[in-house]
């Protein structure tokens, strides 16, 4: 966005936070009710609009509360579903009926992890406890802003190369309330950061992110890890320095093209969507029309719960489709200290 426009788009942005300081201000203050849950709850969402992180940071947190023989569960509204209301995933379900991320989530621990979908997260929880009583702890996915919930750890995440200080607040910016919003935060973590970011660098980021949080709040920093490059549905043989074309409906896919690149993968093209893009079998098809001789195509792991699904199957299976899989991992002491936050949350529990 040009630095005219957005000047232009100002006064509206300042509306847009007013309107939202007023909404946290009734909620700060009691007048509209917050409430807990049974059990911990740990949010783990952003100021700004997609592109953050959220999906493999819910998965770091779920996996360290399975470490710590918790039975953790994960609680989204599910953006982008083609249903509505409570839903408890299962087998049967795909990224169309409860959205690609808490699909992504479902598949990725195989079931061991319950996910809940639900726009109205309390009533979610509510459901939850009724027919999943074993949870002992619940991820909350996305709902920074969804103040009718109070989770016991507000996990807050910026990019480090789009970080919030930096923003406007919408339609200006990506911001969906101001700055100010960072108070709410018990952690700031900023995520894609270099893995050989300067420490120098990550104070210097540290001490920007701190302006707007209460004191003592930790400021952490963690970085992807891919993984190797895994078939979405048939096995496909990739060789070194093979061209591939990039598929990609999400927000920031940047750094899965610059990590293609490293490995010594030239992006012959690239076939960007929107976030949450849903897919269908002409797009797959004219993909492939237009595939490059011994070229590969390379999706997300985000984007391949959308490709899975059965409605394109026999186009998604045409392609020689593949999907680099992504970890989090922290710099320095980053992974203890959030560890740190979260131990004291959890109700201790006997091994069987």
């Amino acid at each position: 966005m040009s630095r005219l426009l957005t000047l232009l788009l100002l006064p509206l942005s300042w509306l847009y936070a007013g309107v939202a300081a007023v909404r946290n201000w009734l909620y700060d203050r009691g007048i509209w009710a917050s409430t807990g849950a049974t059990v911990p709850l740990i949010g783990v969402g952003n100021l700004r609009v997609g592109g953050t992180g959220k999906t493999p940071h819910v998965a770091w947190v779920v996996e360290q509360l399975l470490h710590l023989d918790q039975q953790p569960a994960i609680l989204s509204r599910g953006y982008g579903r083609q249903t509505t209301g409570f839903r408890l995933a299962t087998a049967a379900d795909t990224a169309a009926s409860i959205g690609d991320e808490p699909w992504q989530h479902f598949r990725g621990f195989g079931g061991r992890v319950p996910v809940v979908v639900d726009e109205d997260r309390r009533h979610g929880l509510a459901e939850m406890a009724r027919l999943v009583p074993a949870v002992s702890a619940v991820v909350l996915d996305d709902a920074y802003q969804h103040r009718r919930v109070r989770p016991e750890l507000n996990v807050l995440l910026t990019e480090q190369a789009r970080p919030f200080w930096l923003d406007h607040v919408l339609p200006a910016g990506r911001l969906r309330e101001s700055r100010r919003g960072a108070r709410r935060a018990d952690v700031i973590i900023l995520t894609k950061c270099p893995p050989d970011w300067p420490a120098a660098e990550q104070q210097r980021a540290a001490a920007r992110a701190r302006r707007y949080a209460r004191p003592g709040v930790p400021v952490l920093c963690s970085s992807y890890e891919y993984g190797a490059l895994q078939p979405v549905l048939a096995p496909v043989a990739v060789t070194p320095g093979m061209p591939v074309v990039l598929l990609t409906g999400i927000a920031q896919p940047e750094p899965l093209r610059a990590e293609l690149t490293r490995r010594g993968y030239p992006v012959a093209q690239h076939h960007r969507f929107p976030d949450h893009h849903a897919f269908t079998a002409a797009e797959l098809q004219q993909i492939r029309r237009q595939l490059p001789a011994g070229a590969v195509v390379v999706t997300t792991e985000k984007d391949a719960a959308r490709l899975r699904d059965a409605a394109l199957h026999t186009s998604a299976a045409a392609l020689p489709l593949l999907y680099l899989p992504i970890r989090v991992s922290f710099l320095a002491d980053g992974a203890a200290r959030l560890l740190a936050l979260l131990t004291p949350l959890l109700t201790p529990r006997a091994v069987a």
